[in-house]
């Protein structure tokens, strides 16, 4: 058998998210979480490679300083057999049960149609919130009389989002890339969501923010402070900034200024980098289906 090794990372409350951010950036094939009495969150991160957690632990102590962490290795078990048990059937609404091939003959669901994914090869166990709703909702459409024999789903993403980003001067292109894991990390945001960022002009010969921008291939537009003053919609105050700027509030105002539509996600902070996410309106055009 193969040698396991963990790092086991504890973290206060105000540092879960850039926690979760670093990870996200990081670990690309997840972790173990856990809330803890103490309102602390305890991450395990499980790897056979022990430097590649030995460099984790470095930009932990980096990102998040005040983190609390632990390398350690692991006795050898059957790990094949520990990491099935976790997987249990997900019964979504009361048409469908969504289960791994291997539970598949060995219980009995009346009335269900099983739906079986092999977690290792798709995406999607029942246990994700976006596979248990979008199934609960086919199945209430079915209750509902809603859905018949033939019919044909769209699955639209608009990718309608605007960042408003803000910074301190001299913020790298890592250290908001680390941020933006942590932004999405707290909303459950897919980074595809984005499709253009805002900031205000005095950061338009940022390096970092550049950068940045450019390794989503976002465009990245600046607007003045008397542009964002003039935003619809009520913002986050923040006299620092004002001060700095001009303008009381950087990235919720660039992001809906920038959108033409309305606030969806509203700041967010982390190491001295501020985002918000604004959405286009957006309406599907059928005229198409005439033609």
């Amino acid at each position: 058998m193969k040698t396991i090794h963990r790092l086991e990372i504890v973290v206060a409350e105000s540092d879960y998210d850039c926690a979760t951010g670093l990870l996200a950036l990081e670990v690309p094939f997840g972790w173990e979480e856990q809330s803890l009495p103490t309102g602390e969150t305890r991450f395990r991160v499980h790897c056979e490679q022990k430097d590649f957690l030995e460099r984790l632990q470095q930009l932990l102590k980096q990102t998040v300083p005040a983190a609390e962490s632990a390398l350690s290795e692991l006795e050898e078990t059957d790990w094949l057999a520990a990491w099935r048990q976790f997987f249990t059937p997900v019964c979504c609404g009361n048409h469908f049960v969504v289960l791994p091939p291997w539970l598949a003959d060995t219980q009995d669901f009346p009335g269900r149609t099983p739906i079986l994914i092999e977690p290792k090869s798709a995406f999607g166990t029942g246990h994700h919130a976006t596979t248990a709703l979008c199934l609960r909702v086919v199945s209430d459409l079915l209750e509902a009389g809603r859905l018949q024999h033939g019919q044909h789903f769209l699955d639209l993403g608009t990718g309608s989002g605007v960042l408003g980003i803000g910074c301190k001067r001299g913020t790298s292109a890592e250290a908001l890339e680390a941020a933006f894991a942590a932004f999405c990390a707290r909303h459950g945001l897919a980074a595809q969501t984005v499709t253009a960022a805002a900031s205000i002009d005095l950061k338009q010969n940022e390096p970092g923010l550049l950068a940045f921008c450019q390794a989503h291939s976002w465009p990245v537009r600046f607007y003045s402070a008397a542009q964002l003053r003039s935003a619809p919609g009520q913002f986050t105050p923040s006299s620092f900034v004002q001060s700095v700027t001009g303008v009381d509030n950087v990235c919720e105002r660039a992001a809906v200024l920038d959108a033409g539509g309305s606030l969806f996600y509203p700041k967010f902070a982390c190491n001295g980098v501020t985002f918000a996410l604004a959405c286009r309106p957006f309406a599907p055009d059928w005229r198409w289906l005439n033609g």
